[in-house]
C-alpha cells in the first residue's frame, strides 16, 4: 500500500443508540491517505466507544473517596470517586438512590458497583452505580449511625421527653406480628403477672419492605381510637440487623416520638438495640421483659398488700390503745367526779379579781383627783381673776378696750374698772403722765 497511510482500525458493534452497526464479523476501516480521507462523525465514534465500554465493563467494582457530591431535586445523586491519582464521575439514578439505606456524604470511602457508560454530550465516561457498600462498615450500620446522630441532635432521645408508664394500665395495645413468638411470650408473662389488663393486638408485619409503614401507621391510628389505650407496646423477637431494620426506620421513630400515649419498645434479644428502643419512653430488652415492665407482679402486689394491711392493723391498734388511755384519764378526771368544785374555784377567782379591780379603780380615781387639784392650783396662779384677788384691778374703756397707757384717755372719758369683786364706772378728770 505504497503512497497511502493506514489509520488505526476501529472494531464496532451495535449500540443502544439505534445506529445500525456491521455484524460482529465485519470491521469498519477508517482509511486515510494524502489523496483521500474517509472520516466518521463524532457521534459514531462516541457510540462505538460507548458500546465497547459497555461490553468490556458490564459490571465493575470501584473503591474510592466521595467528593463533589450533589443531590438535585430530581432525586439522582452525582459525585466523584477519587484516589491519589485519578477520579471517576459517578451517578446513581433516583430509582436506585431511593433504596440506599444510608446517606452518601463527601469524604466517605465507598465501594461502588455498576457499569461504565459514556455521556455523549460531554464526551466523558461515568460509572452508573447500582450498589454501594461503605468501606470498613456495613451499609445498614452506617445508616444506623447517621440516623441515630440526626435524631439525637433533634432531641428524640432526650430523657425530658419521656412519658411515665401508668402503674396499673387497664388497656394495652401491642403492635406486632400476631403469629410470631414475641406475642406468645408477651401474653404468657403478662397473664402470669397480672390479669386485670385488657390487651388489644394490632397486627403488622415486623420485617420486610412495607413493615416500617405498617408499624408507623398502626401507632398513628392508636392515637385517634375511640376506645383509648393506656400504653402501646411495640415488639418483635430477635433476628439479624436486616430483620430488625424496620424498627430503625425514621418513619417509625418519629411516630413513637410523636405519640401522646406512652410507648414501651421491646425489640429483639438483650444484645439488640434499635433506634425505636432509644426513642421509646421505656426500653425493654425482650418481649417478655416488656410485659414485666408494663404490669406489676401479682405475687409482689399481694405481699405489698399484706404488709400494708399489717401496718394498718398495728397503727389502728396503737390508736385504740392511745384512745383508751385518754378515755381512762378523762373518766377519772376531777371535773367529772366533782363538777361543782371547778365552778366554786372559778367563783373564788372571779371574786378575787373583782376586789382587785375595785381597789385599782379607787386608787386611780384618787390619783386623778390629786392631779386635777394640782393643775387647778397652777391655773389659779396664772388666772387674771387670781391677780385681781391679790389687789390688782383691770381698767377698760366703755367699748371694752383695755387701757394700757394713760395717754390713751381724754378728760371726760368714761372708764370701767374691774375689781376682784364688782366693777366701778368713772369719768376721767385729769390725765397725768408718770
Amino acid at each position: 500500500m505504497s503512497g497511502r497511510e493506514q489509520l488505526p482500525t476501529v472494531v464496532t458493534t451495535p449500540s443502544d443508540s439505534g445506529f445500525a452497526w456491521p455484524s460482529a464479523a465485519d470491521t469498519l476501516l477508517v482509511m486515510s491517505s494524502k489523496k483521500s480521507i474517509s472520516p466518521v462523525s463524532v457521534s459514531v465514534l462516541t457510540d462505538a466507544i460507548r458500546y465497547s465500554l459497555n461490553e468490556v465493563f458490564k459490571t465493575v467494582w470501584v473503591e474510592g473517596e466521595v467528593s463533589g457530591l450533589t443531590t438535585p431535586q430530581s432525586g439522582h445523586v452525582y459525585f466523584n470517586l477519587k484516589d491519589e491519582s485519578a477520579q471517576l464521575n459517578c451517578i446513581i439514578w433516583r430509582s436506585a438512590a431511593s433504596k440506599l439505606p444510608f446517606k452518601i456524604q463527601n469524604g466517605q470511602k465507598l465501594i461502588c458497583g455498576g457499569s461504565i457508560d459514556v455521556y455523549p454530550q460531554r464526551g466523558s465516561y461515568q460509572l452508573i452505580v447500582q450498589q454501594v457498600q461503605p468501606v470498613g462498615i456495613g451499609a445498614l450500620e452506617l445508616a444506623f449511625r447517621q440516623l441515630k446522630e440526626k435524631l439525637q441532635t433533634e432531641g428524640l432521645f432526650s430523657p425530658a421527653s419521656k412519658q411515665a408508664i401508668p402503674r396499673y394500665p387497664k388497656r394495652v395495645a401491642v403492635v406486632t406480628s400476631p403469629t410470631g413468638a414475641a406475642i406468645r411470650d408477651f401474653l404468657q408473662v403478662l397473664t402470669r403477672r397480672w390479669s386485670a389488663t385488657d390487651v388489644v393486638i394490632v397486627p403488622v408485619r415486623v420485617q420486610g419492605e412495607c413493615a416500617a409503614d405498617e408499624i408507623a401507621n398502626a401507632i398513628d391510628r392508636l392515637q385517634i381510637m375511640q376506645d383509648e389505650v393506656d400504653v402501646i407496646v411495640v415488639t418483635r423477637g430477635g433476628g439479624s440487623i436486616e430483620d430488625l431494620w424496620s424498627f430503625n426506620e425514621e418513619r417509625v421513630c418519629r411516630a413513637i416520638f410523636n405519640s401522646r400515649i406512652p410507648i414501651i419498645s421491646g425489640v429483639g434479644h438483650e444484645i439488640d438495640v434499635t433506634l425505636s428502643d432509644l426513642v421509646a419512653d421505656v426500653r425493654a430488652l425482650t418481649p417478655s421483659e416488656a410485659a414485666e415492665r408494663l404490669v406489676p407482679d401479682r405475687a409482689d402486689f399481694k405481699r405489698q398488700l399484706d404488709n400494708v394491711s399489717q401496718r394498718m392493723r398495728k397503727s389502728l391498734n396503737a390508736k385504740i390503745e392511745t384512745a383508751e388511755l385518754k378515755l381512762d384519764r378523762f373518766v377519772n378526771h376531777s371535773a367529772l367526779r366533782r363538777p361543782l368544785d371547778a365552778i366554786e374555784r372559778r367563783t373564788e377567782e372571779l371574786n378575787s379579781i373583782q376586789s382587785d379591780m375595785q381597789r385599782l379603780i379607787e386608787l386611780m380615781m384618787r390619783l386623778k383627783q390629786n392631779k386635777l387639784a394640782s393643775m387647778a392650783e397652777k391655773l389659779e396662779l396664772v388666772s387674771p381673776l387670781g391677780v385681781l384677788k391679790r389687789g390688782y384691778s383691770l381698767t377698760t374703756e366703755c367699748d371694752g378696750g383695755v387701757v394700757r397707757n394713760a395717754d390713751a384717755l381724754n378728760v371726760g372719758s368714761l372708764i370701767q374698772t374691774r375689781l376682784a369683786r364688782g366693777r366701778v364706772l368713772s369719768r376721767v378728770e385729769e390725765v397725768m403722765e408718770s
